[in-house]
């Protein structure tokens, strides 16, 4: 029976190249962001890719939720890159149960940051991290699981531990082969890779950690500050570098 993994995430971390890693296993199938055609038709939120993510993607809760739980997967693992943001408040979250899953978080200055480069401006609905935090507290109950959160600065600074910590959080093998990929796109990428993905297109491992230095304007420190507490619950848990590496 396939083990079925879900890790949640909000946008510009290293999500994509989280999911590289896992495909990287031989052992191992992905889904990119199942729930975006969803999201979009609930929203409809001006994306990049909009109509081609609708025509190319199902808009129907229980449809998605079917694939992601029953659907064919001919590996023993199945990764499942979730956006945080694409969970509407009013979703039955029920089908969480039969999976395992992690959480992906990243410090929220960085994550604005970023976001605002690539769509101009950023709102806290748009990077999910409330959100990612209140899907915590929910998984965790309907689940009863002790799920793993880890750092994607962590990730940066030491892809081998992080990675084979989340592995034995997960009750499955570490495989080394997720801490390198041959470049170029996948199949397996969503259509909004054409916007999205030029970096990790390039990409052939986890880049080194550099430290940011940013300057953010104050619409941009109102949205850090409006999230940093849901931010902070979650990195409390987050699994730790050794003493040496923090």
């Amino acid at each position: 029976m396939t083990i079925r993994i879900a890790m949640w995430s909000g946008p510009r971390n290293i999500s994509t190249a989280m999911m590289r890693s896992w495909e990287n296993r031989s052992d191992c199938e992905v889904i990119d962001e199942p729930f975006y055609g969803y999201y979009l038709q609930q929203t409809q939120s001006p994306h990049p890719c909009f109509e081609d993510i609708l025509a190319e993607q199902s808009t129907d809760y229980k449809k998605v939720v079917k694939q992601l739980t029953e659907g064919d997967c001919k590996t023993q693992f199945q990764y499942q890159k979730h956006m945080t943001h694409h969970m509407l408040d009013d979703v039955d979250l029920g089908w969480t149960k039969t999976l395992k899953h992690c959480f992906l978080i990243r410090d929220p200055a960085q994550v604005v940051n970023s976001y605002t480069n690539s769509m101009g401006q950023c709102s806290t609905q748009d990077i999910g991290i409330v959100r990612q935090a209140k899907l915590y507290d929910e998984i965790t109950q309907i689940t009863g699981q002790s799920i793993p959160v880890i750092d994607s600065n962590d990730v940066l600074k030491n892809p081998k531990y992080i990675l084979a910590e989340v592995c034995k959080a997960l009750a499955i093998p570490f495989d080394k082969g997720m801490l390198a990929w041959p470049k170029g796109p996948r199949n397996s990428d969503g259509v909004w890779a054409t916007h999205w993905y030029h970096s990790v297109e390039k990409s052939t491992g986890f880049a080194p950690y550099v430290q940011p230095n940013l300057t953010l304007n104050k619409q941009q420190l109102d949205v850090v500050a409006a999230v940093q507490p849901y931010y902070e619950k979650l990195e409390k848990l987050r699994i730790r570098l050794p003493n040496s590496e923090i």
